[in-house]
């Protein structure tokens, strides 16, 4: 690594911020390897820089930066109740993604925990495959596995009309919780 020049530890968490503004995601090896640290130094970076209110986001495809685009601000959004299996997980995610809805996390109510949150951030089909294949490359739970498949999704969507399909499929899938 001779001739290679050392950024100093602000100038590399300036760094980061240019690359995930630029890309993102990007998995915490990929940014160790162009930082030419090791990843725990990038997590720690990365802890430091979420410290400032840098919008950064931990997810299953890396990290990423939540800048807000403009029409960011005219999503609307909606959380929905379902319950089901694990084995069915990517067929739900596949079934909001192609009404043009984003998935934007999964929430459960832990006994112990309380309310526990994660990032999905599907908008796509090749979203829901990279988030599935991240599950199962890992052996990873879903978390809906911790309350007998029940979750929430806060979902965001450019109109009510897209959420509003989204959700008739849902139930007609048999994924909706319904009111007892």
């Amino acid at each position: 690594m001779s001739g290679e020049i050392k950024l100093s530890g602000a100038e590399r968490r300036e760094k980061l911020l240019q690359w995930l503004k630029e890309n993102s995601p990007l998995t915490g090896s990929e940014l160790a390897r162009r930082s030419s640290v090791s990843r725990q130094v990038i997590v720690q970076d990365i802890t430091l820089l979420k410290a400032r209110n840098e919008p950064i986001m931990a997810t299953s495809q890396g990290y990423m930066y939540l800048a807000k685009p403009e029409a960011a601000d005219r999503l609307i959004e909606r959380i929905v109740a379902v319950q089901h299996g694990p084995e069915r997980t990517e067929e739900e995610l596949q079934l909001i993604v192609d009404y043009g809805v984003t998935v934007k996390d999964v929430i459960v109510e832990h006994p112990v925990y309380g309310e526990l949150t994660a990032p999905i951030l599907a908008s796509t089909r090749q979203d829901v495959h990279q988030f599935i294949l991240r599950i199962t490359s890992t052996k990873a739970s879903y978390l809906s596995e911790l309350t007998g498949g029940v979750h929430l999704h806060t979902l965001t969507a450019p109109d009510q009309e897209r959420l509003d399909q989204a959700c008739q499929a849902l139930e007609r899938a048999g994924f909706l919780l319904a009111d007892s």
